[in-house]
């Protein structure tokens, strides 16, 4: 029963309630509902009658009907027993019987019951730690003082967690025996609700001493151990231990409940004076997974915010905080304490050849993976200066991998995170650094000078869950048996490697197909391929509006996000945030984008690139051709889209391409940018005065840049000739003559000289057999060069092929 004094202490109270949309799931009352609390509490008993009340959902007071009125809808699996109330009895609830009795002797019967857990504060258990104590729930069953004071103290930071109803009936076999059934159902609640407490507050944790003194004793540290005493002379096992444990104290995160929760308050604070608001989408991907799995977040990383945004957001709505990967140069005095606590390890850039160091990272990433600690890091190692997702580093995959081959507890679930910023925080250190300054090093002194930037307005921020990639199905895959062979088992390493690879590309694709289009974004898309970013009001209005159209007319996945905004909006808002102005002219009025924000633009322009690759491509081949068949243009698309969707890290395999590229001729002919002569299959442009010809054209700059730079280090190879240049030197060549066109022909696009990006495709040529590396170390080539050559010549219009060879020619 519910007490007066515990009704006016719910009322008082403050929960939320997960899921928001449980009413919607059980609308289905022809089945009887009771609710199966945790523990019983008169005070748990009351919060969930308020949140029944504000839900809409049955009042838990209530009595169940028919043949179970004699019951109430509501009843605890567990109660406190004991003078001291320290001891759980975990005999079948009599209730529970009960409703098992009267679904046996009545086979028309069933009965759902729906798991509920009430969380007072949100604080994995720790030892020797007071404040967490009192502060908030944890695993442990504690006293009633204990509970006085979590009840006071957390009474407006309260979660009524409802859980998957569980029938009866379906637990019942023909003649089963009701004591052994409700035996069943206890098992199966308490698992149910194990799971959603360690997904909502986390694991039960232990002390961070407890922890390394953990990883110290693991055979393989001992084993490194062992083999640096014998492989270096001179070497004392108990230095070597020391050396050990100095780095696991140099890697091991702090993490402090409390600490947590200011800290939400703060980034609260902090977000609403920096941004106009977070937007989280596809939240609803945590609530599928959290549940019974090992979580590990791979977000892409844009800027340094990217640490503490993630985590708020998985906070906020309800998630356990997960453990942050950080790189070391982020443990600076102070600020490196702080964010231990919140949950930050710290691990080198570079440790090949440290067998010792390896080891000790292994086994600590082991051990909180076996605690059931949900983990995050950055694919892509560091932060992206060009706003494209980086080619992804494995070495934190790999070792996630064999930690788990060693001792897979629980299922593993990578969660694909994106991040858009409208303004990123180090947008101006990025273009310095793309332009040839060096980067800058992180420090206190930077940190405390980057402070004077909160004054500024930075739009709004979004953060958009991908599609979750489940390990062990591609484990299966790989290697049917591999829950049954021995972890070092040497045919294991053979496939490692490139699971480790397909597994990186599909994360680096799940994240791209969770993009978020913002108003800025589409801004640095159509200001970016007009000239001098400059255009009148009209005009733009009418790029943006056509851009919109082809993003939802050729959408690229279901979960990416597009501004609500219309042309009009978009323009206001990009002036509000002093990305452009407007300039009154006798002509009319003008939208410019200053040669400075549009060095920045193509950082937020390559957010988005990627969701409008394809139809870009499609454009770019009727930049130099009035008309072409669709078999043309699809043999141009299919030539130049492995290189685009390698870079790029576009969603679709090769064998879609031909039925991507159909798709999007005909979205771009009921946009009117096309035609198409159906009796000659043939695919027509706008004639040269129409507004759609100049509206393709915009579109086609969108990839024509990379496109050139293809064509660039073609050109050049082929000029040097076959078996002259090695890959070095014609990536040297490359990047002088790009930014030797970047001078001369004012291209505002800082990666158009980015090295990296010749690397990767000279790389791609030779993967895919166009070019060869000789005895000598020089590429050499055939006519399958020349050909690629000739399909690019199709695409590039006449004088920027001009443009090119006559560069590479001076």
């Amino acid at each position: 029963m519910i007490s007066l004094a515990g009704r006016l202490w719910a009322l008082w109270s403050r929960a939320s309630l997960q899921p928001d949309d449980i009413a919607a799931r059980l609308t289905d009352r022809s089945i009887p509902l009771c609710y199966v609390l945790e523990r019983a509490s008169g005070l748990d008993a009351a919060m969930l009658r308020e949140a029944c009340v504000r839900a809409g959902l049955p009042r838990p007071t209530r009595r169940l009907p028919g043949p179970l009125s004699g019951l109430r809808a509501c009843f605890a699996l567990e109660r406190a027993v004991g003078l001291w109330r320290r001891r759980l009895d975990r005999r079948a609830a009599p209730q529970l019987l009960q409703l098992l009795q009267a679904v046996c002797a009545d086979p028309g019967l069933d009965v759902r019951l729906l798991p509920v857990a009430v969380y007072w504060g949100r604080a994995p258990q720790k030892e020797r730690s007071l404040i967490r104590l009192v502060l908030s729930d944890d695993w442990t069953l504690g006293s009633r003082l204990r509970r006085m004071f979590s009840v006071l103290l957390n009474s407006r930071r309260v979660m009524v967690q409802f859980g998957t109803p569980l029938s009866l009936r379906s637990l019942l076999d023909d003649g089963a025996d009701p004591a052994l059934a409700a035996r069943r159902a206890a098992r199966l609640i308490r698992q149910q609700q194990a799971d959603a407490r360690a997904a909502h507050i986390g694991p039960d944790l232990s002390h961070r001493r407890t922890i390394l003194a953990q990883v110290l004793r693991a055979r393989a540290v001992r084993a490194a151990v062992a083999a640096e005493v014998r492989d270096k002379p001179g070497s004392m096992r108990r230095q070597v231990l020391e050396t050990a444990q100095a780095y696991g104290e140099e890697i091991a995160a702090n993490y402090s409940h409390a600490f947590v929760a200011m800290l939400s308050n703060l980034l609260t604070w902090l977000w609403n004076r920096l941004y106009d608001g977070v937007e989280v989408r596809h939240i609803e991907t945590l609530r599928e997974v959290a549940r019974g799995n090992e979580v590990i977040y791979v977000p892409c990383h844009r800027s340094h915010i990217d640490y503490l945004l993630l985590s708020y957001a998985i906070y906020q709505h309800g998630y356990a905080i997960p453990h942050i990967a950080a790189g070391l140069n982020l443990n600076m005095p102070v600020i490196g304490r702080l964010l231990r606590k919140g949950g930050a390890f710290f691990i080198r850039r570079r440790f090949r050849g440290n067998a010792l160091y390896t080891a000790v990272v292994m086994q600590y990433l082991g051990a909180i993976m076996a605690r059931g600690h949900s983990i995050e890091y950055f694919i892509e190692g560091g932060r992206s200066r060009t706003g494209r997702l980086l080619a992804p580093a494995t070495g934190m995959l790999t070792m996630t991998l064999r930690s788990y081959l060693r001792e897979p507890r629980r299922p593993v679930v990578f969660v694909p995170v994106y991040f858009g910023y409208e303004r990123v925080y180090e947008g101006p250190t990025y273009i310095g650094e793309l332009s040839g300054k060096p980067k800058q090093k992180e420090s206190v002194l930077g940190f405390i000078r980057s402070l004077r930037r909160l004054r500024e307005r930075f739009g709004r921020v979004h953060v958009n869950f991908g599609d979750p990639i489940q390990l062990d199905a591609m484990l299966d895959r790989y290697a049917p048996d591999w829950r049954e062979s021995a972890p070092r088992n040497g045919e294991r390493l053979r496939w490692l490697n490139a699971l480790t690879g397909e597994l990186a590309t599909s994360i680096m694709r799940n994240i791209n197909s969770a993009a978020a289009v913002t108003p800025i974004n589409l801004l640095a898309l159509t200001l970016l391929a007009t000239p001098r970013q400059t255009a009148l009001q009209q005009d733009l209005q009418q790029q943006l509006a056509m851009l919109l159209a082809v993003l939802r007319g050729v959408p690229y996945h279901q979960r990416v996000t597009l501004t609500e905004l219309g042309p009009q909006q978009i323009i206001d808002y990009g002036v509000a945030l002093q990305i452009i102005t407007r300039e009154q002219q006798q002509s009319g009025q003008f939208v410019r984008m200053s040669s400075d924000n549009a060095l920045l633009a193509t950082y937020y322009r390559n957010n988005v690139l990627h969701l409008v690759a394809v139809p870009s491509l499609v454009a770019c081949c009727f930049l130099g051709n009035a008309a072409m068949r669709t078999a043309d243009v699809q043999r141009l698309a299919l030539r130049i889209y492995p290189y685009i969707a390698a870079e790029l890290f576009l969603r679709w395999p090769e064998a879609e391409v031909d039925a991507v590229t159909h798709q999007t001729l005909q979205a771009l002919a009921a946009l009117g940018l096309l035609e198409h002569d159906a009796e000659r299959d043939v695919w027509r442009r706008p004639a040269p005065t129409a507004a759609a010809a100049l509206h393709l054209s915009l579109l086609a700059q969108c990839t024509v840049q990379t496109i050139e730079r293809y064509y660039l280090v073609i050109a050049l190879l082929i000029r040097a000739g076959s078996g002259v240049l090695s890959q070095q030197m014609l990536e040297e060549r490359c990047q002088q003559m790009a930014q030797r066109m970047t001078m001369l022909y004012g291209l505002n696009s800082p990666e158009f000289f980015d090295r990296s990006l010749f690397e990767s495709y000279i790389d791609l040529l030779r993967e895919r057999g166009v070019v060869r590396t000789d005895v000598a170390g020089t590429l050499v080539y055939d006519e399958v060069l020349v050909r690629v050559a000739s399909d690019a010549e199709l695409v590039l219009s006449e004088q920027i092929r001009h443009s090119i060879l006559q560069v590479t020619h001076s």
